[in-house]
């Protein structure tokens, strides 16, 4: 019966791997922990990119750099002393996926160069969908979602901030993440998450 059962699941997850659940990350910070839902199907480079940067122990120590209430927590790409950790390449944006920038989704950060995300990556606080792609414009990669931790990602948001002058959004105090690591993934979540749906 076991075998049978088995041999069934197995035949399941091979004939509908769309059924495949979607890989989860763990981020352990000094406020609480963040536990987020990646998005492959979406976006598979991105996801990619962010669980080797996850398995290989780079975001271990990482801080989150910039704060900026109403709007973003960014993290990802320095050191407790504002050093910049060396990265990988940067990959392809795929912020044409159709997901969007809204309240607890997790983006990858770039500069004006479209393709130019490496390892640093923002929750957002609101829906900001104003960062989404456009006809005329690309946005910002959406490729995940806070689905336990939001609460630890506010406490962020009310530390005190201003006391460094190169990076007056950094906390004062540093909030790192002190562990991120894959986690068992629970039922797949819908990763259409247009507004109002």
């Amino acid at each position: 019966m076991m075998r049978k059962l088995f041999v069934l699941l197995l035949f399941i997850s091979f004939a509908f791997p769309a059924l495949a659940k979607n890989p989860q990350v763990e981020l352990k910070t000094d406020l609480g922990v963040i536990r987020i839902e990646l998005f492959p199907k979406e976006a598979p480079l991105t996801v990619e990119n962010f669980l080797a940067y996850t398995d290989s122990g780079f975001y271990n120590g990482i801080i989150f750099h910039r704060i900026v209430p109403g709007f973003v927590v960014q993290g990802g790409g320095f050191t407790f002393d504002f050093q910049k950790k060396e990265t990988r390449d940067a990959i392809i944006n795929e912020s044409t996926n159709g997901l969007q920038n809204l309240r607890g989704t997790l983006s990858m950060a770039r500069t004006n160069d479209p393709d130019s995300a490496t390892s640093q990556f923002f929750i957002n606080l609101v829906d900001n969908t104003r960062l989404d792609a456009k006809e005329d414009k690309p946005g910002y990669a959406v490729f995940g979602k806070v689905i336990e931790g939001m609460d630890v990602v506010e406490k962020m948001v009310e530390k005190p901030r201003g006391l460094y002058r190169q990076h007056p959004s950094a906390p004062n105090i540093p909030i790192r993440i002190l562990n991120a690591k894959r986690v068992s993934g629970g039922d797949e979540t819908v990763a259409n998450n247009s507004k109002g749906e």
